[in-house]
């Protein structure tokens, strides 16, 4: 967590990451790259002297860059951040794009931005830019909706479903509550749509962890009407302060027919939700 990126568009939610981003570079001496993604109409074009029409600058691009760097002055001026290394960027580029791109240009080894969730239809036919990141960022997401004043992870749930392409994204999630000092509690939602046996999950399972040590994780098989429903009601059940989950990455009609479990946490959880992309399939 040396270098974390942390998208903005000064909405309370973005806020809310920053924060929570704040509390991470200030405990691991991390930098923060604040990013403020506009988009234009698509005959603009950009170059090092800004945002032009052939020769001429276009007046509203000037205009929403003046405004973005007012509001990242006055948020650069909130004392959460005061001894914080922060570089802050303004880019006309697709928010989603740039985001991404955002992570190689900076080698930034997590991103941390907020999320307002959505529902019914809007979520069905829009989703949103985090689902978008969520689904495809090489590196985890940490998504955060509600404020937190602080930061303290002393339970981290993370489910799996004890697939063999998921062991090497269970090797990082540990990573992850070793650093931060948490109880990882591994586990499986068994549902009615999807059941197995308790000898069918016990064996996944061994196989599973049989060459990891289990010093600083617990497994948990519960049960629940849906993988989300389960993962959610665990997180409540045992007051985690975080959740995590895989996501595959799905694209285009794939997603759209089979959906995300992982944006579907995003969306609907309330507390911090850390998503790490699973391997590519060779």
């Amino acid at each position: 967590m040396k270098k974390i990126l942390v998208p903005t568009d000064f909405s309370n939610e973005a806020e809310n990451a920053l924060k929570v981003a704040a509390q991470l570079a200030r405990k691991y001496d991390s930098e923060i790259y604040l990013m403020n993604l506009l988009e234009l109409p698509y005959d603009t074009a950009s170059s090092d002297a800004g945002i032009k029409r052939g020769n001429e600058p276009l007046p509203e691009s000037l205009l929403f860059m003046r405004l973005a760097h007012q509001r990242f002055q006055k948020l650069l001026n909130q004392d959460f951040l005061k001894g914080i290394k922060v570089t802050d960027t303004v880019e006309f580029r697709e928010p989603f794009q740039g985001i991404i791109d955002g992570v190689k240009k900076y080698d930034a080894d997590l991103i941390v931005m907020g999320s307002a969730g959505a529902s019914g239809m809007q979520e069905f036919f829009v989703g949103s830019n985090t689902e978008k990141v969520v689904r495809n960022a090489d590196v985890p997401v940490l998504v955060i909706k509600d404020e937190v004043p602080i930061f303290e992870v002393k339970d981290f749930v993370f489910a799996s479903d004890f697939e063999k392409k998921g062991k090497e994204t269970f090797k990082k999630a540990l990573k992850v509550a070793e650093r931060l000092g948490a109880k990882l509690h591994l586990l499986y939602i068994n549902t009615s749509s999807k059941f197995r046996t308790s000898n069918e999950i016990n064996k996944k399972i061994a196989e599973f962890i049989q060459d990891i040590p289990n010093d600083n994780y617990t497994t948990t098989v519960y049960n629940d009407h849906s993988i989300k429903e389960g993962i959610l009601n665990y997180t409540k059940n045992i007051d985690a302060e975080l959740m995590g989950i895989a996501t595959n990455g799905r694209k285009g009609l794939a997603h759209l027919l089979n959906g995300s479990i992982s944006e579907d946490l995003v969306n609907h959880a309330k507390k911090p939700v850390l998503t790490f992309r699973l391997p590519k399939s060779k």
